[in-house]
Parts: structure tokens; C-alpha cells; sequence
């Protein structure tokens, strides 16, 4: 099954205001029926890497991933290239945490009230969590490269402020998508004070995305 990306007519709409020396760029992300899509990392990746400054320079470098209900909370996590995650276990019963993906692997126990030692993440991609108790338990953690990068809420949209007016790649990766495909991309001009990305993926119905996430991320 193939990843398609349609950007709509008119994808990228820019609402000029005056010279600026950064923009507020709004990515707005639909599904093939047009439904807006929570949960999809978005991320500007300049044409000139060599003057992009290192994630952590705008993304928080310490996160953590809660436990309650035997759901990991949140689902998706985004943390810069060499940032850390913890993991805390706020249900009524022990987790044993685990990641078996090609960018970090790892296996903590945690037993009630427990939260484990910050875990460090220094490769980019997605790594993907899984519970080897609870088999329904999964999250992502989504490591980035750049600094530019945000999680759309429950109305498809994420909003990055003070983007360097340039030309840029931008990157959407979601669960949903197909594993072991590269992330969908598209051309991105950034100018003036706003500029605005409309995107349409096509995700994996929940009946055809399988349990197991030990290979696939």
C-alpha cells in the first residue's frame, strides 16, 4: 500500500504583511477525507543545512512520557536530537517500558509511582514504545534534527513562530502512515510575517495497522 501526499490547490498561501526578518508558519494537516489529523509531527527542514541550529535550541530537551489507564501518555512525543525522555508510572499496575527500533533500544521495569532515569535519544527518526505486559500500550517518541518542528492538535493544525524567511523542506510523519516508508515531504516557502502549509495524507484505516511496532519504527 502506497503514502500519497496531495497538497491541496493553493497549498501554500502566504499572507504577506511588510518585510520581516521570520514568519509564524501554521501547518494545516487533513486525511484522504478531509478530516483534520491530530498527532502528526510537521518539520521544517531549511534547503541549507549547514546554517540550521541544533533542535534543541528551540525544542525542550526533557520530556516525559506518563502511564495511566495502561495508556502511554501522550502518544506522540517530540524531542530534539540528544534530548531525553522519562517515563512515569501513574497506574495501578507495573509496566515494563520497551523499544526495539533501530534508533534506540531499551527495556525498563517500573513498578507503581515509579519514574525512570532520564533515557537520552541521540539518533533522529521515530522510536517506536510498546509495554511488554500491556501488548494495546503504544506511543512514539519522534527525534528531530531541526529545530523546527510541532505536534498538530484534535484540529490538524500546528504552528511553529519565528521561522527564518528561506525555502524549506517540510516533513509529515504520522502513525498512521505506512512503516518503513520515507516521511512525506514538500516544498515549503517561507516569507513574509505568515505563511501557511495545506496538507492532505492518506493514513491506515485502524483496521489495517497491525499490533506489533517492534520492527516497524
Amino acid at each position: 500500500m502506497g503514502t500519497k501526499v496531495f497538497p491541496c490547490v493553493g497549498a501554500l498561501l502566504f499572507a504577506v504583511c511588510g518585510p520581516a526578518a521570520a514568519a509564524t508558519f501554521t501547518a494545516e494537516v487533513t486525511d484522504q477525507d478531509g478530516r483534520p489529523v491530530a498527532n502528526a509531527v510537521v518539520v521544517l527542514v531549511p534547503d541549507s543545512k549547514a546554517s540550521m541550529p541544533v533542535a534543541a535550541t528551540r525544542l525542550t530537551a526533557d520530556k516525559t512520557i506518563d502511564q495511566r489507564g495502561e495508556t502511554f501518555i501522550p502518544l506522540v512525543t517530540i524531542v530534539p536530537k540528544g534530548g531525553h525522555i522519562a517515563f512515569a508510572n501513574n497506574d495501578q499496575t507495573t509496566h515494563q517500558v520497551y523499544s526495539f527500533s533501530a534508533i534506540k533500544q531499551f527495556e525498563i521495569t517500573l513498578a507503581r509511582g515509579e519514574k525512570s532515569p532520564p533515557l537520552a535519544f541521540d539518533n533522529s527518526g521515530v522510536a517506536a514504545l510498546g509495554c511488554n505486559i500491556h501488548d494495546h500500550m503504544i506511543a512514539y517518541a519522534f527525534v528531530a534534527d531541526s529545530p523546527w518542528a510541532v505536534l498538530t492538535g484534535s484540529d490538524g493544525r500546528g504552528t511553529i513562530t519565528e521561522v527564518p524567511q528561506g525555502n524549506y523542506e517540510a516533513q509529515i510523519w504520522h502513525p498512521k502512515l505506512p512503516p518503513g516508508r520515507a516521511i512525506p515531504s514538500l516544498k515549503a516557502s517561507v516569507s513574509g510575517d505568515t505563511t501557511r502549509l495545506t496538507v492532505n495524507i492518506k493514513l491506515l484505516s485502524a483496521a489495517t495497522m497491525s499490533r506489533g511496532h517492534g520492527g516497524n519504527y
